[in-house]
């Protein structure tokens, strides 16, 4: 810290709050700690009684809190985000898209372990809107070293901190099985509810089908969805141990290879994930039908977005499993589905 004279102050760092007053008028906080003295700033100094004032001496080596924390937007966010005007060594970083937020959780670790950063983040894994906020970073101290800055660079080399996965513009396929719905009986209410869903991620739902409780007509329906060349398929109906409850067994007969039939997850605790290639097959239970949210509404977006969905992953969704279904719901801005650590 040196005292330098107002007038030869411009681009230099203030050290502390300067107040200004006006008798009966105003009483404010004109600049504050960590100001860059600007040439218009000059003659309100001067107005306010400042003829000299404190200022940082950073040298060479040193970055100004804004300046590192441009820097560390710039090293950690990228093309996916876009940056608020940076103030107070603070800069805000808001989805520049639409898709699934995504963390690397062992980068944001590492770099939390300096004491001058202060980085914090939405769950990853949580799907974001344009313009919404993802990740807030601050610096902490009114001046870091420019080493820090290349150190968190070298530690976030090799892939990003944070990015937003756009979601992809999949085509679905929708088998509901049930004799009920097959011969006429009910009308199928479930597979309307699913279209809606998978529109709320830019999914087209290009195949419906409907079959009845019969393994060959359900396996030969799931087929023909592969056969279109289709990029998800979906099946409701027939997903509990009851003996007339074919689906899971139509999927294993099919050639799907398994990754979970059960999920610790209420509602959603009878959820099929199986795999053809790179085409996800997904049993959806009756719960989805009227639950407002349930597990389908926590995988779809990683779905959308070309994440492929693990058993580790599944089993971890038990903590944070459980909808409160509250009266009114903001999901997914809740706990739901948000306890598994889901790292970039």
């Amino acid at each position: 810290m040196k005292t330098i004279d107002t007038e030869a102050a411009v681009g230099a760092v203030l050290c502390h709050d300067l107040t200004r007053i006006v008798k009966d008028d105003v009483k404010e906080t004109a600049f504050r700690k960590g100001h860059v003295v600007r040439p218009e700033d000059v003659q309100v100094l001067l107005s306010m009684g400042k003829d000299r004032l404190y200022v940082w001496d950073l040298g060479e080596d040193m970055a100004h809190e804004n300046e590192a924390a441009e820097a560390l937007a710039r090293i950690c966010g990228g093309e996916a985000f876009a940056v608020s005007p940076i103030k107070e060594g603070k800069a805000v970083l808001t989805a520049a898209r639409d898709g699934l937020f995504l963390v690397d959780l062992a980068k944001l670790e590492a770099v939390n372990g300096f004491d001058e950063l202060s980085l914090a983040a939405r769950h990853s894994g949580f799907p974001v809107s344009r313009g919404q906020t993802a990740a807030g970073l601050k610096v902490v101290p009114l001046a870091v070293k420019k080493s820090l800055l290349a150190q968190v660079e070298e530690l976030v080399a090799g892939g990003p901190l944070f990015d937003v996965a756009p979601y992809r513009p999949l085509k679905a396929g929708v088998v509901a099985t049930g004799n009920e719905i097959f011969h006429g009986r009910i009308q199928d209410q479930f597979t309307p509810v699913v279209e809606d869903k998978l529109a709320e991620y830019g999914i087209r739902t290009v195949s419906k089908a409907v079959c009845d409780d019969n393994l060959g007509r359900i396996v030969a329906a799931i087929k023909d969805c592969l056969a279109q060349g289709l990029d998800l398929i979906v099946c409701t109906g027939g997903m509990s141990v009851d003996p007339d409850d074919l689906t899971p067994g139509a999927i294993k007969a099919a050639g799907a290879e398994l990754v979970v039939y059960g999920a610790p997850v209420q509602p959603g605790a009878m959820f099929l994930a199986a795999y053809f290639g790179d085409v996800p097959i997904l049993g959806l239970p009756g719960c989805v039908m009227f639950g407002r949210r349930t597990i389908f509404d926590v995988v779809l977006p990683r779905i959308a977005a070309g994440r492929r969905l693990t058993r580790h992953e599944l089993r971890g969704l038990g903590h944070g499993g459980l909808c409160l279904e509250c009266r009114d719901c903001v999901f997914p801005i809740c706990g739901f589905g948000r306890g598994f650590a889901y790292s970039l």
